[in-house]
């Protein structure tokens, strides 16, 4: 589609670190833009902008009606995120959340595009060599986050087939970046601590997604008419070892390497005591060790982007050794956490 004055487009998870960059390239760009912020979230960065700000939630449907009046195009990055917690709890916001939200813009009458932002972790949490599209999301041995994105996906592949949805799913990988207050700063006070450890062989591959990558990838979802209910991979070009990962952000914040290294049959088991006994417990805060870090620092993932250099045109330019130096230079400075 051909992008106009009259298009308006609508971020949620506006605050985050994916939201945040939509926003400011779309601004860049010279696009209206509407971004969905909750109640009490710090809007700083967002107020810089010439942006018309709504406040509004995911489990308050009311608020998405206003939300999607006149929209044209709606990047859904919004969700609760985090590796621990009753599944229900992130059910509410990102299945049920994202039904009000589908169920509004189409009221709206205007829609013309959906980008939604799913992720790499619908996958199933097992080792991956060169995984594409064409195998279906696993629904079952994961947690409550994970759970709920392939849960939120299939919703919109649903409205897609019966109610002729214009939407394109992404599945990015681990998405870093600059306003990053979450992932990175843990990782690098983790290392700064000399507590850090690889679990298991630090030569298995991340599936590393820089955000001004992703954003690549939605803007070609946004322009490309040939590919409304398509589905694609998205990480960087070049997929890199954890060691690559861990040893570029040290050497970019001045941090020693690490050498430890936990087998991973040992980290398994110690994650499977440690979430046992948080259970138990009834703590609210996740254990040190748990399966979706394991997934995390543990696991080889490497997933195809064939399709989406193929099909979407996707070719970014950034390798990630320049997009951590851009992602690590002032980690935990800004503004928000992450919406993925």
């Amino acid at each position: 589609m051909q992008v106009n004055s009259d298009d308006l487009m609508l971020v949620t998870g506006a605050t985050g670190l994916v939201g945040s960059h939509v926003v400011e390239r779309a601004v860049q760009d010279g696009w209206r833009v509407r971004a969905l912020i909750r109640s009490g979230s710090k809007t700083d960065f967002l107020r810089s902008m010439p942006i018309e700000l709504h406040e509004g939630d995911l489990d308050q449907p009311e608020s998405l009606q206003s939300a999607c009046r006149g929209v044209t195009i709606l990047v859904h990055c919004a969700a609760k995120v985090g590796d621990w917690g009753q599944t229900e709890e992130y059910r509410r916001v990102n299945v049920d959340g994202t039904r009000a939200l589908l169920d509004a813009a189409i009221a709206s009458g205007t829609l013309k595009r959906w980008v939604q932002i799913s992720s790499l972790g619908v996958y199933e949490a097992k080792d991956h060599y060169g995984t594409d599209e064409a195998t279906a999301p696993c629904t079952t041995g994961i947690d409550g986050y994970t759970l709920t994105k392939v849960e939120s996906e299939l919703l919109v592949c649903d409205y897609i087939r019966t109610r002729q949805l214009p939407a394109v799913v992404l599945r990015p990988g681990f998405i870093y970046g600059l306003r990053d207050r979450t992932i990175l700063p843990r990782l690098i006070d983790r290392l700064r601590s000399g507590k850090f450890a690889f679990l298991g062989s630090p030569d298995k591959l991340m599936n590393n997604t820089w955000v001004g990558n992703l954003c690549v990838a939605i803007w070609l979802a946004i322009q490309r008419d040939d590919v409304v209910g398509e589905i694609f991979n998205i990480r960087d070009p070049r997929a890199v070892t954890k060691r690559e990962f861990i040893n570029t952000m040290c050497d970019v914040a001045g941090v020693a390497r690490p050498t430890k290294v936990v087998p991973l049959p040992v980290a398994k088991i110690l994650a499977k005591v440690m979430e046992t006994t948080a259970r138990l417990l009834g703590s609210k805060e996740a254990p040190l060790l748990n399966n979706a870090r394991i997934k995390f620092l543990g696991l080889n993932l490497d997933y195809s982007i064939d399709k989406a250099v193929r099909k979407l045109g996707y070719e970014p330019s950034t390798d990630f050794r320049d997009a951590m130096a851009l992602s690590t230079a002032t980690a935990g400075t800004e503004s928000h956490p992450s919406g993925i």
